[in-house]
């Protein structure tokens, strides 16, 4: 199999359609980072893709993306180079030379974020992430799970506001901490984080997500060219499961702490005839219910795309009316064992009586062929 080596301007569009997939809703729409990394290949930079099994022992490597609510990004454009800005400040503090970057989660924007810094820092991104998906707090991160500190880590913003987080007492607090400078911020920012040597993001990144993005796109894109189904190729490029198709009754959606918290309410049509879903939101879709009964929940995803066209509706965008299919897709394993669950099982979301079950697999999940 051939190994993804660098993204070039033809690979972003299926990126952002993979990405925004992998999000579950949330990780912002990476619509703009898609426009932003392409400004970036047309100055001539480059995107240089190292696979996970190839990265140095001894490389440091940072986990970087955007912090924030994502509904914020529609109304607030970033300048464009605030993780580039956290990214130096880290090494300032550390007197540090970082030799490539990871993204803290592969859904939405925060696909893009790694690619556009890597971009203009003249250094690589690594083919993972930490989440396999997108979740709404930094300590759901697989490092921070298994063991790793996410200090020091830095913020900045788009006026020019850097902030270094140099410890806390657990990994909640860089979370709780971070998210509180992000609202005085505007709910929008940069940060980087968890500064790790290549070793250990081997043992715990997700791997080859980078890669299944990028070959996710492809499939939706190859599906609308070829006016076949691509909420089918979807289900079988992810091994996934239909829930529903429906129409949006009703949406609430508001801010709260600097996250986008809500609900979705849909009325089922054709063969859901008959049946109410519900997502509960917390930037990403976190708990899918049929008639009141929870079916799916966190860590495996939940994913709204739109009914005709295949293509994903991000939490911000969700509109009244909208006809919608819902699928379910299975997590990585790093994201069901026990310790795991802890983090970033329902519970962990105040969904106290929710027991989380697998999504059964039809068939082993290999790396995807990019080519």
């Amino acid at each position: 199999m051939s190994r993804l080596r660098g993204i070039h301007d033809e690979d972003l569009e299926a990126i952002e359609i993979g990405a925004a997939i992998l999000g579950t809703g949330g990780g912002g729409n990476p619509y703009i980072g898609k426009l932003r990394c392409r400004e970036e290949l047309r100055r001539g930079r480059k995107i240089e893709v190292i696979p996970l099994d190839e990265l140095d022992d001894d490389a440091l490597v940072v986990s970087l993306g955007g912090i924030g609510a994502p509904v914020v990004g529609v109304e607030k454009i970033e300048q464009g180079e605030e993780c580039l800005r956290a990214m130096r400040a880290l090494e300032e503090n550390l007197n540090v030379r970082i030799d490539a970057l990871i993204s803290s989660e592969i859904g939405g924007a925060n696909a893009m974020e790694p690619m556009l810094t890597a971009a203009q820092a003249g250094i690589p991104v690594v083919d993972g992430d930490g989440m396999g998906r997108a979740f709404p707090e930094m300590q759901m991160c697989t490092w921070s799970i298994y063991g790793h500190c996410s200090t020091p880590a830095a913020m900045a913003d788009e006026k020019g506001n850097v902030v270094i987080i140099k410890s806390t007492r657990s990994e909640v607090w860089v979370e709780t901490l971070a998210r509180a400078n992000v609202v005085a911020m505007g709910a929008a920012a940069g940060i980087a984080m968890a500064p790790m040597r290549g070793a250990y993001v081997k043992t715990a990144a997700v791997p080859d997500t980078v890669t299944q993005a990028l070959s996710l796109g492809r499939a939706v894109l190859s599906a609308r060219r070829d006016n076949s189904n691509p909420i089918e190729a979807v289900l079988a490029h992810e091994d996934g499961q239909l829930l529903m198709t429906g129409k949006i009754t009703d949406l609430k959606r508001h801010l709260k702490g600097g996250f986008a918290v809500g609900h979705v309410l849909v009325d089922g049509f054709g063969e859901f005839a008959g049946e109410r879903g519900r997502i509960d939101i917390q930037n990403e879709f976190l708990v899918f219910r049929r008639n009141d009964v929870v079916e799916v929940c966190v860590p495996d995803l939940i994913v709204v795309l739109d009914v005709d066209t295949g293509l994903p509706i991000t939490t911000e965008v969700l509109r009244y009316g909208q006809r919608i299919a819902v699928l379910a897709l299975p997590c990585h394993d790093l994201l069901r064992a026990d310790l795991a669950l802890k983090v970033v099982g329902p519970a962990a979301f105040g969904y106290q009586d929710t027991t989380y079950s697998p999504m059964p697999r039809s068939k082993k999940m290999e790396p995807c062929d990019a080519t």
